[in-house]
C-alpha cells in the first residue's frame, strides 16, 4: 500500500477546463506522458485516451464524466481533473471546481474564446479559483496566440498577461520565450523529449521586453511590498525571484491570469507544468475551510493540517466496473486511514472506510491513508452521495454542499420487455445516484416513467449507458403534456336521474346539481344544500363520490376537470329501489351533463422561462419565443452586453427548446424554466389536441 508522502505545500489540485474540443483531454494526455505515467500519448479520435475511459466518450470523442488522475513533476504531486466541455455536463465542471485549488483554462488557438469557455470561466469566478490560460493548437493552420489573447481580453478579462511568448507562427512554432527569465526554450519537433535553453531570438527582443514590462507592472499592483520595491528600484532592480513571487501573489488573488501557449501534445507541456508548480495554489494557500456544526449550526473552521480533526467533501460518485461504487473525496483537514470509521454528517450515519484508492484515471493504486489537501476515492461507501460531508465521528461538521440546477428536459421511457421492468428501475436508480442532475419520477396521470436531465445529449447518454452497463433496452417517447379541463359559466343547474327496472328490485337515484367555476388552483369543492330530506343523508357521500369519479375524465378531450364547485340542492328517492350505487351514478351523470353546458375549456401548463443571451442574439430569441405563443414579460441588462429575457410560454411549445436555443445562439445562451400556472388553450390549438386524442 502506498502513502501520500508529499508535504502539503508541494500538492496541487487542478482542473483542466475549457469549451468542447479545445483540447483538454489531449493536454491531460500530454501531461501524463511528460510526467512518465504513459509511454505514449493516446489520441482522442482513436479512443485511446486515459481520462476518456467510458465507451460513449471514446465513440463520441468527448468527455462526459470528470476523471481524476495523479502525476508527479519536479518534487510536486499534481492531482488533475479533466472535465467535460459540453454544456449538458456543465455540472461535472461545477462540482470539480468546488474541490479544486487552481485551474488551467485551455483555449483553441484557432477559435479563441468560445461560448462554453465563458461558462466555465464564470464557474471558476464563482468558486474564486485561480487560473492559468493555455492557448492550445497555435502550431496548426489558423492557430494564432495573439488573436486568442485579444479574445480573452474582449470576452473574459483584461487582466490576462502572457508569461511565455511563442517563437514562430502556425506550423513554424518551435518554442517559447520565458518573460521572467528572458530565456528561450526551443525544440525541433513538438514530440522532442526535451527543451533546449537558448537566448531570445534577435527579432523578438523588443516585443519580449514590452510584454515583460506589462506582466511585471500589472503583477506588482496586487502586492503592496512588491509595488513599493518596484516603484523604488524599477523593473531593472527586480530579481527573477521577485518577479516570480509577484506573479504568483497576483495569480493567487484570482484576478490576474498568466497566459502561455503551444501544442498540448508536445514537449512544451513541461513549461505548463512548471507554471502549475510555481504559480497555482497549494491547499495551504487556499487556507481555512469553514463549515457548521450539524446540531447547533455554529460556524467551525478547519485548517489544512493533519493534526486537525478529519473532514472531507464527497464530490463525485462513480460506478467502477471492477470495484463497484467509488466515492471521490477531497480532504480539507486531518487524515483518513483505511479500515477506520467515519461519520457522514449530511445523513448522520457512520460508514466504514474499506479500501482507499488513488485513481490514475481508470487504474487504481491502494493507499493506507490520505492526508489534508489530497484527493482520492473510497471503495464501497453505502449511503454517501455527491455533496455529502465526511468527518471524524467525534468532531462533526457540515461543509457547504454543492447546489445543482433543476433539469429542464424530460422524456418518457419504458422497458422493451416486461421482464426488464425491475432491471430498468434499478439501473435508473444507480445512474441517479451518480448524477445529481438526473431525476426520475412516475407520472401519476399517465403511468409513464419520466426521466429528466440537463439536455437531450445528457438523456441520450443515460439511455445508452442503461443499455451497455445494465443490459436494459428501452423505448423512449415524447413526454406528455398534462392538460386539464374546467368550466367558465356559473350557476348551471342540471339533473342526473338513474332508473333501472329489471324485475324484482330496481335502481333509483335522482339529484339536482348547481355547478360554478372555482378560483384557479382551488380544486374541487362540494356543498350539500339538501333541505327536508329530499335526498336521504346516507346517500349524500355516494353522490359526492360519483361526482369525483366523473371529474377524472373531462368532456373535451378526457383530461381531469379541475377548479369546480358542485352544490347538491335537490333530488328524490324511492323507498325500495334507491341505493348508494344508484345515487353515485346519478351524481356522475349530472356532473358530465353540467360540464357540457357550463362552457368547458381546456387548460395547459404555462412555464416561466428565463433566457440569458448576448445582446446580438436577442432579436432572434424574442422572435422565436413569439412564434411559440410566448408572452415576453421583461428584458434586463446584465453585465458585458448580456441580456436576460423573462417570458411565459406553454410547455407544449418547449420540447427541444434547450437544444434549439443553443443552435440559434452558437451555444452562448442558457435557459431555465419552471411551472407558473395553468391557462386556457386557444381554440385552434384545442382542436388539434382533440384530433390527436381521437
Amino acid at each position: 500500500m502506498a502513502n501520500s508522502t508529499y508535504p502539503i505545500d508541494k500538492l496541487r489540485n487542478i482542473g483542466i477546463i475549457a469549451h468542447i474540443d479545445a483540447g483538454k483531454t489531449t493536454t491531460t494526455e500530454g501531461i501524463l506522458y511528460r510526467t512518465g505515467l504513459k509511454h505514449k500519448i493516446g489520441a482522442v479520435h482513436e479512443g485511446e485516451t486515459t481520462t476518456d475511459w467510458m465507451a460513449q466518450e471514446r465513440e463520441r470523442g468527448i468527455t462526459i464524466v470528470s476523471a481524476a488522475v495523479t502525476c508527479y513533476w519536479k518534487e510536486h504531486q499534481i492531482n488533475i481533473i479533466d472535465t467535460p466541455g459540453h454544456i449538458d455536463f456543465t455540472v461535472e465542471v461545477e462540482r470539480s471546481l468546488r474541490v479544486l485549488d487552481g485551474a488551467v483554462v485551455v483555449f483553441d488557438g484557432k477559435m479563441g474564446v468560445e461560448s462554453q469557455s465563458e461558462t466555465v470561466w464564470r464557474q471558476a469566478d464563482k468558486y474564486n479559483v485561480p487560473r492559468i490560460c493555455f492557448i492550445n493548437k497555435i502550431n496548426q493552420t489558423g492557430g494564432d496566440f495573439y488573436k486568442s489573447l485579444e479574445s480573452i481580453h474582449a470576452r473574459l478579462s483584461k487582466q490576462a498577461f502572457p508569461i511565455h511568448l511563442p517563437i514562430g507562427f502556425e506550423q513554424a512554432v518551435n518554442g517559447v520565450i520565458d518573460l521572467i527569465s528572458m530565456k528561450a526554450y526551443t525544440y525541433k519537433e513538438y514530440t522532442d523529449h526535451e527543451l533546449v535553453e537558448t537566448s531570445v531570438p534577435e527579432d523578438m527582443i523588443d516585443e519580449a521586453k514590452r510584454y515583460r514590462s506589462l506582466l511585471i507592472e500589472n503583477a506588482v499592483s496586487e502586492d503592496e511590498p512588491m509595488l513599493e520595491k518596484y516603484l523604488e528600484v524599477g523593473e531593472e532592480g527586480m530579481s527573477e525571484d521577485d518577479i516570480r513571487h509577484a506573479v504568483r501573489i497576483a495569480t493567487l488573488s484570482g484576478k490576474f491570469y498568466p497566459v502561455t501557449g503551444g501544442d498540448g501534445r508536445g514537449v512544451i507541456v513541461e513549461k505548463l507544468l512548471d507554471l502549475v508548480n510555481d504559480l497555482l495554489p497549494s491547499p495551504n494557500d487556499r487556507g481555512v475551510t469553514w463549515g457548521k456544526h450539524p446540531k447547533t449550526g455554529e460556524e467551525i473552521e478547519r485548517k489544512p493540517d493533519t493534526s486537525e480533526p478529519f473532514c472531507a467533501l464527497a464530490f463525485k460518485i462513480a460506478t467502477d466496473p471492477f470495484v463497484g461504487k467509488l466515492a471521490y473525496f477531497r480532504v480539507y483537514s486531518g487524515k483518513i486511514v483505511a479500515g477506520s470509521y467515519i461519520l457522514n454528517s449530511s445523513t448522520n450515519e457512520k460508514e466504514r472506510v474499506g479500501r482507499i484508492v488513488r485513481m490514475q484515471a481508470d487504474k487504481r493504486e491502494d493507499l493506507a491513508e490520505v492526508k489534508a489537501g489530497d484527493i482520492a476515492a473510497i471503495v464501497g461507501l453505502k449511503g454517501t452521495t455527491t455533496g455529502n460531508t465526511l468527518c471524524d465521528v467525534s468532531h462533526p461538521i457540515i461543509l457547504e454542499s454543492i447546489t445543482f440546477p433543476e433539469p429542464p428536459v424530460s422524456i418518457a421511457i419504458e422497458p422493451k420487455t416486461k421482464a426488464d421492468q425491475e432491471k430498468m428501475s434499478l439501473a435508473l436508480q444507480r445512474l441517479a445516484e451518480e448524477d445529481p442532475t438526473f431525476r426520475i419520477r412516475v407520472d401519476e396521470e399517465t403511468g409513464q416513467t419520466i426521466i429528466s436531465g440537463m439536455g437531450e445529449l445528457h438523456l441520450d447518454i443515460i439511455v445508452d449507458r442503461m443499455k451497455r452497463e445494465f443490459g436494459v433496452e428501452a423505448n423512449v417517447g415524447q413526454p406528455q403534456v398534462a392538460y386539464r379541463e374546467t368550466i367558465r359559466k356559473s350557476d348551471v343547474e342540471v339533473q342526473g336521474k338513474y332508473i333501472r327496472q329489471t324485475g324484482g328490485r330496481g335502481q333509483y337515484g335522482d339529484v339536482w346539481l348547481r355547478l360554478s367555476p372555482n378560483e384557479a388552483g382551488a380544486g374541487f369543492e362540494f356543498n350539500n344544500s339538501i333541505r327536508g330530506g329530499t335526498v336521504p343523508s346516507e346517500y349524500i357521500p355516494a353522490v359526492r363520490k360519483g361526482i369525483e369519479e366523473a371529474l377524472s375524465n373531462g368532456v373535451i378531450a378526457g383530461y381531469p376537470v379541475v377548479d369546480i364547485k358542485a352544490e347538491l340542492y335537490d333530488g328524490s328517492y324511492h323507498d325500495v329501489d334507491s341505493s348508494e350505487m344508484a345515487f353515485s351514478i346519478a351524481g356522475s351523470m349530472a356532473l358530465q351533463e353540467g360540464v357540457k353546458r357550463a362552457n368547458p375549456v381546456l387548460l395547459e401548463p404555462i412555464m416561466k422561462l428565463v433566457v440569458v443571451c448576448p445582446e446580438s442574439f436577442m432579436g432572434d430569441v424574442i422572435g422565436d419565443l413569439n412564434s411559440k405563443r410566448g408572452r415576453i414579460e421583461s428584458m434586463e441588462d446584465l453585465a458585458n452586453g448580456v441580456k436576460e429575457i423573462t417570458a411565459f410560454v406553454p410547455l407544449a411549445e418547449l420540447f427541444g427548446y434547450t437544444t434549439n436555443l443553443r443552435s440559434m445562439t452558437q451555444g452562448r445562451a442558457s435557459s431555465t424554466m419552471e411551472l407558473d400556472r395553468y391557462m386556457d388553450v386557444p381554440s385552434h390549438v384545442t382542436e388539434s389536441i382533440i384530433a390527436k386524442k381521437r
